[in-house]
C-alpha cells in the first residue's frame, strides 16, 4: 500500500484509483457507523475521495495514509450531519439501518450496531472492522487513547448485554415451543 501512496503522491491516477478501491469497503463501513442513509454514505465517500486526491501530496508520512483518509471521512460525515441538522432538526438522523446494502449485508452485525450508543459505534467499527489500532483511532478522532479503550470496553459490554437479552428471549421461546410438543 505504501508504494501506491507514493505513486499517487507523484500524480499517478491509476495508483490512486487502485489505492482507493482497496480502501472502499473500509470507507463504507466507517461512514455507515456514523450515517444511516445510503445516499449520505455515498456522498461522504465521494467527498473523501475528492479531498484525498486533491491533498494526497500533502500527506507527510505514507504509513499514516489510512488514518489520514479515515479522519477526512469522519469530517465529511460530520459535515453531512451538521447540514442535515441545520436543514431540518428531527428524528430522521436516528433512523434504523436499511435492511439491505450493496456491499455490507450482515444483518446480525447491523442489529448489534443499532443497539450501541453512537459514541461507541464508530470506535467499534474502526477497531474491529477497519482494523485500526487504539492509537490510530485516538489520532483520527482527536481523543485520548484511554478514552478509545474505555469506549471499546463499554461497547463490548453493551454488545454482551444485548446478546444475553437475546439469549434469554430465545431460550424462553424454545422452551415454550418444546414444552408444547413434549
Amino acid at each position: 500500500m505504501n508504494n501506491l501512496v507514493k505513486r499517487a503522491q507523484r500524480g499517478d491516477a491509476d495508483a490512486f484509483t487502485e489505492l482507493m478501491q482497496s480502501q472502499m469497503q473500509n470507507l463504507y463501513k466507517a461512514a455507515r457507523a456514523i450515517l444511516n442513509n445510503d445516499e449520505d454514505i455515498a456522498d461522504a465517500v465521494a467527498d473523501t475521495l475528492l479531498v484525498c486526491w486533491e491533498k494526497i501530496a500533502q500527506l507527510r508520512k505514507v504509513e499514516f495514509f489510512r488514518t489520514w483518509m479515515t479522519k477526512i471521512l469522519i469530517n465529511k460525515c460530520n459535515d453531512i450531519l451538521r447540514t442535515k441538522k441545520e436543514l431540518a432538526y428531527n428524528d430522521e438522523l436516528l433512523q434504523e439501518f436499511p435492511e439491505e446494502t450493496q456491499e455490507y449485508n450482515n444483518v446480525e452485525w447491523l442489529e448489534v450496531m443499532k443497539c450501541l450508543d453512537e459514541k461507541y459505534r464508530l470506535v467499534m467499527v474502526l477497531y474491529y472492522v477497519n482494523g485500526l489500532t487504539t492509537a490510530q483511532i485516538s489520532e483520527t478522532l482527536n481523543m485520548p487513547a484511554s478514552t478509545v479503550r474505555t469506549r471499546l470496553a463499554r461497547g463490548r459490554d453493551q454488545i454482551a448485554a444485548v446478546c444475553q437479552i437475546d439469549e434469554k428471549r430465545n431460550g424462553k421461546r424454545n422452551a415454550a415451543v418444546n414444552g408444547g410438543r413434549i
